[in-house]
């Protein structure tokens, strides 16, 4: 298959990029930079020049594939209402040049988005009640109202933990970082929170599938593990030699900010479906061994 792919530079895009070559397929990669598209070229994939807000740009990517994975997104979190808009039109655009195709448009989501506290499963919705998460989860309604119109959509919830060498930006990095700059390592409370992990390589292979498999309408969670907030703390202190400690809610602000709200969430996570569908079964090493063994503490 010829498959568009939003995002394709990006630390999980380039190993879906990877997966996808290797198994066969052909990737034409977004790139709104020299640098991502020269970062394409090298591992062997096609470029196409624009971003997020071309419209144009991403309706001509789409048109002339195969099959569509957007897994790009505008981490601009002081205009995040805004961002979420931005998401939504660019499905919007590529989604209009599908239609009637039965080709697979693939977005992407995040568990976190259901509600915390309680086991979420593929078929929950997202959680409409809080403004933060149903801004994102707008995106998941629009992709289902598409498979009304002859695309076969699917939505990858992927876990806020992607691990793997080569993670210098997502939140197990911001953890390691801060934690060296402030010179100790905290959780929340009793930091029984769970955290969703899984490799980034792992991902790659449930992208493909879902590309190669998946039903119209479908949902997955992308998801290998479930890890303790005081473990993943614990091991960073270790790593850094610094100290661990539990820290309340209203500190856990003051130490991270706006991360604040990630550290303490509890997002347990059911990937039954997805692995029954898709077939998929992970095999990278877990979050706590790739921080004791991989890349993450090399200065």
């Amino acid at each position: 298959m010829r498959v568009f792919i939003t995002g394709a530079s990006g630390f999980i895009g380039k190993a879906v990029t990877k997966e996808l070559l290797g198994a066969g397929h052909t990737v034409v990669g977004l790139a709104r930079s020299d640098r991502a598209a020269e970062e394409l070229v090298a591992v062997g994939a096609d470029v196409k020049r624009g971003s997020l807000t071309d419209l144009n740009i991403l309706r001509e990517g789409a048109s002339a594939s195969d099959g569509v994975i957007h897994l790009a997104f505008i981490h601009d979190f002081a205009n995040y209402e805004r961002t979420c808009q931005t998401d939504r039109e660019a499905i919007q655009a590529m989604g209009d040049v599908l239609a009637g195709s039965s080709r697979p448009l693939i977005i992407t989501s995040g568990t976190m988005l259901l509600p915390h506290g309680r086991l979420g499963t593929e078929d929950d919705l997202f959680d409409s009640s809080s403004p933060t998460f149903a801004a994102r989860g707008l995106s998941e309604e629009l992709t289902k109202g598409l498979a009304s119109r002859g695309i076969r959509t699917v939505i990858m919830r992927l876990a806020p933990v992607n691990h793997g060498d080569g993670d210098n930006h997502m939140f197990i990095s911001t953890l390691v970082a801060t934690a060296r700059e402030k010179g100790v390592s905290i959780y929340v409370g009793d930091g029984l929170n769970c955290w969703p992990a899984v490799h980034c390589l792992d991902t790659a292979v449930a992208y493909r599938l879902a590309l190669e498999k998946a039903t119209a309408g479908s949902t997955f969670h992308v998801v290998a593990e479930e890890v303790k907030m005081k473990d993943i703390a614990q091991t960073i202190g270790n790593k850094l030699g610094v100290p661990v400690q539990s820290k309340s809610i209203r500190e856990t602000q003051e130490h991270f900010g706006p991360f604040s709200l990630v550290v303490g969430a509890d997002n347990p996570i059911s990937n039954q479906k997805t692995r029954q569908e898709l077939d998929w079964n992970p095999q990278q090493r877990g979050l706590l061994a790739d921080l004791q063994d991989g890349e993450y503490f090399q200065v």
